[in-house]
């Protein structure tokens, strides 16, 4: 007896069929792939909203006195980085720092300086900003202040390791980011405050450093990427329906 075989059209209709439903289910997927994509860019957007109202909210606010060393276990950048503080205390002008630095006012170096409050901490402070002509404090040497300073400014978190493609070089006195616990180390300063204060506009003596050259802005392109990748969701789901509709029309 003969058994009956599939027509020839019958077979070579199913290949194209599967691969049909199969590029459509691929769409599918990615459509639920992107629709969280974009949700997750949404959380994100309203969470730097908010990081940015509170930022904003620590810069302008009345200062006050920097975290002592029983409040540093505590500090945090997303609590505490901008806040305006207040430290007194005696600079270790001998103990100073320069880091690479690239401003408004052109390339050259911040300038920190260890001060050191009556409690026999360490903190560390960015006076500010000098171009590489005025590197050597002797060209500077109006702006060496002795005895007991206040300095107001943004308390800011370390900086580790180096910048982009330049790592720190402590043994030859290279820095190119504001790692204070590696400065810290490489001055022999004790008690070092887990944190470092960038010093405001208050002028200098013969003008430098310069401070308050503090730049607070955050890259917010979080709805941008949102809007992307919902849209390419509606477009997976749209190539996903025009693939349904041929396979029932």
């Amino acid at each position: 007896m003969a058994l009956d075989q599939p027509a020839t059209g019958e077979r070579a209709d199913a290949k194209p069929a599967r691969s049909r439903l199969l590029f459509a289910a691929g769409m599918l997927l990615l459509t639920v792939v992107f629709l969280g994509l974009g949700t997750w860019q949404v959380q994100r957007l309203f969470w730097k909203l908010d990081l940015i109202a509170r930022v904003d909210a620590r810069v302008n606010a009345p200062p006050v006195p920097a975290p002592s060393s029983s409040a540093w276990p505590a500090i945090n950048a997303d609590n505490d980085e901008y806040r305006r503080v207040t430290a007194a205390g005696v600079f270790r002008h001998d103990k100073e720092t320069l880091v690479q630095a690239v401003t408004e006012l052109g390339a050259g170096f911040w300038v920190l300086t260890p001060l050191e409050p009556a409690d026999g901490t360490t903190i560390l402070i960015n006076r500010g900003f000098v171009p590489a002509d005025r590197r050597d404090p002797q060209t500077r040497a109006e702006g060496e202040i002795s005895g007991n300073v206040r300095v107001t400014g943004l308390l800011r978190m370390p900086e580790p390791d180096g910048a982009f493609l330049r790592s720190n070089d402590p043994a030859n006195g290279r820095w190119y980011s504001r790692d204070i616990t590696a400065i810290a180390a490489a001055k022999d300063l004790a008690g070092a405050a887990p944190y470092f204060i960038d010093a405001d506009t208050t002028p200098n003596p013969g003008g430098l450093p310069v401070g308050g050259l503090t730049v607070v802005r955050f890259r917010n392109s979080h709805l941008v990427y949102a809007i992307t990748w919902y849209l390419l969701a509606v477009m997976s789901a749209g190539a996903a329906w025009a693939i349904h509709r041929k396979r029932i029309g």
